[in-house]
This record gives C-alpha cells, sequence and structure tokens, in this order.
C-alpha cells in the first residue's frame, strides 16, 4: 500500500509540474483543443518504459556499491526537493508556444525522450523505489510503477481536459491549493530518501 500511495503522490506531481511537457500539454490544447492536448499526456506510456528498464537494469548493476546506493538516495531527495520547489512557486505561469502545429504525439514523445527530467526522476527516485519494492514483493514494485504512470497520464489528461475547459484555471485558487499541498507532500517524499540516504552512508562505518 506504501508503494502504492508513492506511484499516486508522485504521479500527480509529475502531472502538474511545470516542465516542457507541461508546456506541450498546454500549447496544443490551447491552439489546437483538447484532443490534442490528451495526446501529449499519453507520450510517457510510450518513452518511460525503455528508461525505467535501463535505469533499473543500471542500479542492479550497482546493487552491491551502497556508497554509490546512498548518494543517489542523496540525490533523489534533491531532485525531489527541486521538484517540490518549483511545486510550490507554480503559479500557471509558463511559456506557451501557440505557434505549434499538430502532430501532438510525436510532438510529446520527442519532447519527453529529449528532456532530463524523466531520466532523473527515474535514475534518482523511481529506480531505486522499484528495487525496494521488488525485495519486499513484486507487486509492490509494480503497483509504484502502475500508479506512477497512471496518475502521471490522467494528470495531465486531466490538465488539457481543465485548460481547455477554462483557460482561467491555471491562474485560479484551486490550482495554486493543489499545487502547494502536492509540494507539501514532496517534502515529506525528500525526507524519506535523505532518511534512506544516510542510513546507507552510515552503513560503511558500522
Amino acid at each position: 500500500m506504501a508503494y502504492l500511495g508513492a506511484g499516486v503522490l508522485l504521479g500527480i506531481s509529475a502531472g502538474f509540474s511545470p516542465g516542457p511537457l507541461f508546456a506541450l500539454v498546454l500549447s496544443q490544447t490551447l491552439r489546437h483543443g483538447i484532443r490534442e492536448g490528451c495526446k501529449v499526456a499519453f507520450a510517457p506510456l510510450i518513452t518511460d518504459l525503455p528508461i525505467i528498464l535501463l535505469t533499473t537494469l543500471l542500479l542492479t548493476r550497482i546493487a552491491q556499491f551502497k556508497p554509490l546506493l546512498g548518494f543517489i538516495s542523496l540525490g533523489g531527495g534533491v531532485f525531489l526537493l527541486t521538484m517540490a520547489y518549483g511545486t510550490f512557486r507554480s503559479g500557471g505561469e509558463c511559456d506557451i508556444d501557440t505557434q505549434s502545429a499538430p502532430k501532438s504525439l510525436s510532438r510529446g514523445i520527442l519532447t519527453n525522450l529529449l528532456s532530463p527530467h524523466p531520466y532523473l526522476f527515474w535514475i534518482a527516485v523511481g529506480a531505486p523505489t522499484i528495487l525496494k519494492g521488488w525485495s519486499l514483493a513484486p507487486m509492490a514494485a509494480v503497483s509504484f510503477v502502475a500508479a506512477f504512470s497512471g496518475c502521471l497520464i490522467g494528470s495531465k489528461l486531466l490538465l488539457a481536459l481543465l485548460v481547455g475547459k477554462s483557460r482561467r484555471f491555471l491562474a485560479g485558487t484551486t490550482y495554486r491549493w493543489v499545487m502547494r499541498s502536492l509540494g507539501a507532500m514532496l517534502l515529506v517524499f525528500a525526507g524519506l530518501l535523505f532518511r534512506d540516504g544516510i542510513t546507507l552512508l552510515k552503513g560503511l562505518g558500522g
């Protein structure tokens, strides 16, 4: 249940946090309608699987090097802190390219593949969580990935729908409240990663 909850929190946070894919969902929705924004939202369904497999395999190879895993956990904590900071500061301000043409899905795939965010997330946060969950029970790891992916895509679909129906949504109180709540939860999750990293590094001196 903890891994399912972590997947839900991180998926929703990633879905609503400003970034390249967020901006593309907005631009395609505003210029071409909700349907095009929704096409962009499905890009992670195609791009994330190879990234997940690659980063998980990489961490499996270095799993015996606890110092490295400890530093990766600390790096994951820092990554989530920056994510939380951006989430707190978000007020719906985002550079929107309203001149872009359709081909929304291919644009979304290219944007996600060329963005560093998915790679940083999976190697610093996602893959370590998968391996830790798998060591407890395979279903824990599966539920994390499924919850994360479902909530990430679902959040971007909801974003396209809300922006398509009301362009004032991003400047509204509800959006700011949601983002601040997500930011607070990300801080908690960052704290857990810092704890894991310190525990791994302490084990070396013990």
